[in-house]
């Protein structure tokens, strides 16, 4: 019987070399996309999963949540310092904790200075705490020793036999000489951590001269890492958080205003394999993703599998008819309806075997550059806990079943007494035309609704890029290192040298540049106010309006020949200036944003107007600021941010990015001012990027996602097409003697083609009323996650629709000008 079944399915597979050609491609392009999403969300689910013990290692993190004000909340991977020794002190689920902060230090070797990067530096064992893979060594148990990873030790030293070795590094302004004990095993792509190398350092004496980063809670610049004991109920430690930072942080007064920390922050344990699709991704080690976007892959890769299994469906109940006297005949010779399900749904599960097959061929071609594309570890395997071999077989299984049971149980519901009737060879049940048509525009339904969504998804992406950001964009170096102590006394001189650089029309210094990563912000009181306003708190030097563009709305900038203009204090700090500036007062520019918070109505309104803060170092009082200018709103970091309200401050030295815009060769100016960092820097390695550079870098994890969603969107409209290609192929060929009876009753070949193609453009013109409102609701909460978005206005909705109307009319035309230009006689002689 299994013989005969087999013989059959191949017979029928022979014979209709169209169809099998549709339904193996169709589900192998199903399966194949499914596999390759498949294995991008189990990547992104995989991160941090591979350290021992994950289970018990948190991060502690820092939301601000500002419930007392407009500014949307900042969910920050970071937390202060000084937490990692109160969360010891008053949990006693926690078994160790470390403090790690991220640093580039300048590497000294043979004289010559090289930075670092992706440097971490602790205050205790971070091996303690996470179980990072040694290869050779131990970990870090004393200050001024060093774990390198195997590549950096290689890159720094020709070798991973660097035992006993020291590398010598400057950090703020001083050597430091680290022994190095370990060597660790690079770390994987999907961790959350990166890290070339981890330093162990007091920080007491580091920060000997900032000592108020001991202490400070708003001071955000590292990660909290904890050990919990097992068994450890989170929720319990979520619970006792509240009042945790009421007994912990201090409250603050600046004239008479009391302000804290813990008003607008909160603290939260979040399991380090949470970390990569968490709610924070502000000041992550890498890129992250968001549970929505994995999420909406899954939908995906489920969307583009179910198409083709309607696809297979649909094929097999339009070309039932060709097998009905086959049906008739085997009932006629004894065959029960159970009999003839099992053969129908044995020949789906063949043709699901053949497609996973090609499928997996697909992806083994596919893989390593899909992978590339992301920059992900992807790999496929076949056997083990991450093989793809039981899924592989289960959805082999599962498509051959849901592809085949409904089409087995139509085809064996045939009458022998209807089929064998003269002229009823293409018997048809009842209802299955409705069901087609259903599928159709289900199918067509998505396809419409993925490509609404890619339009929407590349015109944000687009904006984000071009939108007016506030300043003038192009023709922006951007030089990084400007902050290191070495130099501070060199600032200035640096900045008239390169002035003279052909080519260079601006240069000024900042601590607030293109995507820096660098958030810094203090509480402004305004006279009478009963509560403080926070704003961003940056310096910068008279050359930074012209460098980087902005536009003056009110007012005027900050001119060095105005004593109250400037507010430079010296490095090392000195309380007697300090003292002596907040004696004096001086003179600030807002921008409008900072303003509007501000309760002003206008620019011009906050001319002249004071504020006060406390801006210097412990033990020195609140100084008076006057707001002398106020700029247009500037968009520094991505568009998904809002716009930072911004108080400038100007000082000449310390600021950490010098910022120089040029006119002419790129190129050349980049080599012309690299060649003068290196004649007045030498200790301090040149290190700049243009504006483009660090926009693209900005974008280039939502421009992959973005071109991988319309990839896969692609695929899922190319399977509706064959699914199309085959029902216009049966429905043309069911209908021969229809048109030919309409031929010789006089229609045109026009009105024939006519005739067919609205047939298959009803479908999509009832597919986009299920598929607009669907998309319009998932693309506006979309976009409610951008700052700065484009208007979902109609245009996407009619393209799409135009698109898919126009595929529709693509496939079937051909076969109905074919059928339609056939000659009658043919279609109508008696068979």
């Amino acid at each position: 019987m299994w013989r005969n079944y087999w013989t059959v399915a191949v017979r029928a597979l022979a014979k209709n070399k169209a169809y099998s050609i549709i339904n193996i491609a169709g589900l192998a392009i199903g399966m194949a996309a499914c596999i390759l999403i498949l294995l991008y969300v189990r990547y992104e689910r995989s991160y941090d999963k591979w350290l021992p013990n994950v289970e018990n290692t948190y991060q502690l993190q820092a939301w601000y949540l500002n419930p007392n004000s407009d500014r949307p909340p900042l969910y920050t991977q970071m937390s202060a310092y000084v937490t990692k020794g109160r969360i010891l002190k008053d949990f006693p689920q926690v078994e160790r904790a470390v403090y790690a902060q991220s640093t580039s230090p300048v590497l000294m070797k043979n004289g010559q200075a090289s930075l670092a990067e992706k440097y971490l530096i602790a205050d205790d064992n971070l091996f303690d705490v996470l179980k990072l893979p040694l290869i050779a060594g131990t970990t870090i148990r004393s200050p001024n020793t060093a774990v390198l990873s195997q590549t950096e030790a290689v890159k720094q030293f020709g070798t991973d036999k660097v035992i006993g070795r020291t590398l010598s590094t400057v950090s703020r302004g001083k050597p430091y000489d680290y022994q190095i004990v370990g060597v660790f095993k690079d770390l994987p792509k999907n961790s959350h951590m990166e890290a070339n190398a981890i330093l162990r350092q007091d920080f007491n004496s580091f920060y000997a001269d900032t000592q108020e980063f001991m202490t400070a809670w708003g001071w955000q610049s590292g990660w909290v890492y904890l050990r919990l004991r097992p068994g450890t109920d989170i929720k319990q430690l979520e619970a006792a958080m509240p009042a945790w930072e009421k007994r912990n942080i201090p409250d603050d007064t600046t004239d008479g205003l009391r302000s804290n920390q813990g008003d607008d922050q909160d603290w939260h344990f979040v399991r380090l394999q949470d970390i990569h699709l968490g709610r924070a991704q502000n000041g992550s080690m890498s890129p992250g993703n968001d549970e929505r976007t994995v999420a909406t892959f899954s939908v995906i890769a489920l969307l583009i599998l179910g198409m083709a299994i309607v696809n297979f469906t649909n094929l097999a109940t339009a070309r039932a008819g060709q097998r009905a006297r086959e049906v008739a005949l085997r009932k006629v010779l004894g065959a029960n309806r159970r009999q003839l399900i099992v053969q129908f749904v044995g020949e789906a599960l063949m043709i699901s075997a053949i497609s996973m097959l090609v499928a997996l061929a697909l992806v083994e071609l596919l893989v390593r550059p899909f992978a590339a594309f992301l920059d992900a570890a992807i790999e496929l395997s076949y056997f083990g806990p991450d093989g793809v071999l039981l899924p592989a077989v289960a959805v082999t299984l599962l498509v051959g079943l849901l592809s085949g049971l409904y089409p087995a149980v139509f085809i064996s519901r045939f009458k022998p007494s209807d089929v064998l009737k003269a002229n009823r060879s293409a018997a048809e049940t009842r209802g299955s035309g409705r069901l087609r048509s259903a599928l159709v525009i289900l199918q067509f339904a998505v396809s419409i609704g993925l490509i609404i969504c890619t339009a929407v998804v590349y015109g944000q992406t687009v904006y984000a890029r071009t939108a007016d950001p506030g300043f003038r964009r192009d023709g922006i170096l951007q030089v990084e290192e400007m902050g290191r102590a070495q130099i501070v006394d060199r600032g200035e001189m640096i900045v008239e040298q390169m002035k003279r650089i052909p080519g260079v029309v601006a240069v000024g210094r900042t601590g607030v540049g293109i995507n820096t990563g660098n958030t810094s912000s203090s509480g402004f009181n305004l006279p009478g106010a009963t509560e403080s306003t926070e704003l961003g708190n940056y310096e910068v030097d008279e050359g930074f309006f012209d460098a980087m563009g902005l536009t003056l709305k009110a007012g005027r900038w900050f001119d060095p020949k105005r004593q109250m203009d400037d507010m430079t204090t010296p490095y090392p700090t000195d309380l007697d200036v300090e003292k002596a500036l907040a004696g004096r007062g001086a003179n600030v520019v807002v921008n409008e944003a900072a303003a509007k918070q501000l309760g002003y109505k206008s620019p011009q309104d906050a001319l002249g107007k004071t504020l006060r803060s406390e801006l210097f170092s412990d033990g020195v009082p609140a100084i008076n600021l006057t707001i002398i200018g106020v700029v247009g709103d500037t968009r520094y970091r991505s568009a998904k941010l809002a716009i930072e309200p911004i108080l400038y401050r100007n000082a000449n030295q310390g600021q950490g990015w010098m910022v120089i815009r040029y006119s002419g060769d790129p190129a050349a100016v980049r080599a012309a001012v690299e060649k003068k960092w290196k004649q007045l820097a030498p200790d301090v390695p040149f290190n700049a990027k243009f504006s483009e550079d660090v926009i693209n870098d900005l974008y280039k994890a939502d421009d992959s996602r973005a071109q991988i969603f319309a990839g896969f969107s692609i695929l899922a409209v190319l399977i509706g097409c064959l699914g199309l290609f085959g029902l216009a192929s049966f429905t043309a060929e069911r209908r021969t003697k229809e048109i030919g009876i309409r031929k010789v009753l006089g229609a045109r070949t026009r009105d024939i083609v006519r005739l067919l193609v609205w047939q298959f453009s009803r479908p999509v013109i009832a597919a986009n009323l299920i598929a607009w409102p669907v998309a319009w609701w998932v693309m506006r909460d979309w976009l409610n996650g951008f700052d700065q978005r484009i208007t979902l206005g109609p245009a996407p909705f009619l393209l799409a629709a135009l698109i898919a109307l126009g595929i529709a009319i693509g496939t079937v035309v051909g076969h109905a000008f074919r059928i339609a230009r056939s000659n009658p006689i043919n279609a109508l002689r008696y068979e």
